[in-house]
């Protein structure tokens, strides 16, 4: 099979597609033919060499396609239904993936949509319960327009919380749709802030990594009531919580998400899909910040969105 590999660190020139073993699904496992495959920042980290250190690598954690083979154990999916989720093993852009956790993709959605959404839900839920957001609750998405940022908005206001997001002024109409208070980036935030909640917010989520923990702990009144999915060097020094998966996967919203889109009470992000040959142009896309929407691999010939460089619509 096709797959996306890197036999040395570097620049996206070091990808190739190169031919490797099918993989075979363990107990509980289940194996796709993969039709489309999401990107994410951590893949041009990973082939950067700033995280796993060992050669070769192949690349990609989220795919949507239809299952081919059910490990011992599976019973909730068979054979031919249309499956996402993700691939643990960091191999899911490819003909074929193993996925370790996995839902059924609900009828109305296509697969290049379905693949750009595990990774966004699964760690903006992960942050959000973490944080024990409630009805009733205020909360502060410090980078709130993204991907994942905009994943948290509308599941924190799904639980009824009220959400104040911080985004540049041309997202601010975009974050308002999602049911979020937008306020600026930048100097006097913290009092811009306070303008919109008097009363202080009792949560905050970054998103963005920008060095604002400080900030962000003086707003809410504790460190515990901050998490951060993209400052672990901020974390360490404020005593915010770094969330990265080891305090337990919020797997459950891959069940949850198609009755979160059907009431209306989740916008679906656009997708920029490109074919898998062009993973390096999509890699060189996500780090110069050009992408507009979720970045998306075809592969096999996916679905109606398969042209490249074509921007799915939201449903």
């Amino acid at each position: 099979m096709r797959a996306v590999r890197f036999s040395r660190f570097g620049g996206p020139e070091v990808l190739e597609i190169v031919d490797l073993p099918a993989p075979v699904p363990s107990p509980g496992q289940v194996r796709i033919s993969v039709r489309a495959a999401g990107v994410n920042a951590s893949d041009w980290k990973k082939r950067q060499g700033l995280m796993d250190q060992v050669l070769p690598q192949t690349m990609g954690y989220e795919a949507a396609g239809i299952v081919d083979l059910v490990g011992t154990g599976v019973d909730d999916i068979a054979v031919g239904d249309r499956a996402f989720g993700f691939c643990t093993d960091g191999a899911a852009q490819a003909e074929e993936a193993v996925l370790s956790y996995y839902a059924s993709i609900p009828p109305f959605l296509d697969f290049e949509t379905a693949a750009a959404l595990p990774s966004a839900l699964e760690t903006a839920a992960r942050a959000l319960r973490r944080l024990g957001i409630t009805k009733g609750v205020t909360l502060l998405v410090n980078g709130a327009s993204g991907n994942i940022g905009s994943a948290a908005v509308q599941l924190a206001v799904a639980h009824g919380a009220r959400v104040i997001g911080t985004a540049s002024p041309g997202k601010h109409d975009f974050l308002r749709s999602l049911g979020a208070e937008p306020i600026a980036y930048g100097r006097d935030m913290v009092d811009r802030v306070r303008a919109v909640a008097p009363g202080g917010v009792e949560r905050a989520l970054d998103v963005a990594g920008n060095g604002i923990l400080p900030e962000l702990v003086d707003l809410t009144g504790s460190a515990e009531h901050v998490v951060t999915i993209a400052d672990p060097v901020g974390a360490k020094a404020n005593n915010v919580h770094f969330s990265r998966g080891e305090d337990g996967r919020a797997l459950h919203v891959l069940t949850e998400i198609g009755d979160l889109v059907s009431s209306g009470r989740f916008k679906l992000p656009a997708v920029q899909v490109f074919p898998l040959a062009d993973v390096a142009e999509v890699h060189r896309i996500g780090e110069t910040g050009r992408a507009t929407g979720k970045l998306v691999l075809v592969v096999n010939g996916g679905g109606a969105a398969a042209e490249s460089g074509r921007i799915g619509t939201p449903v």
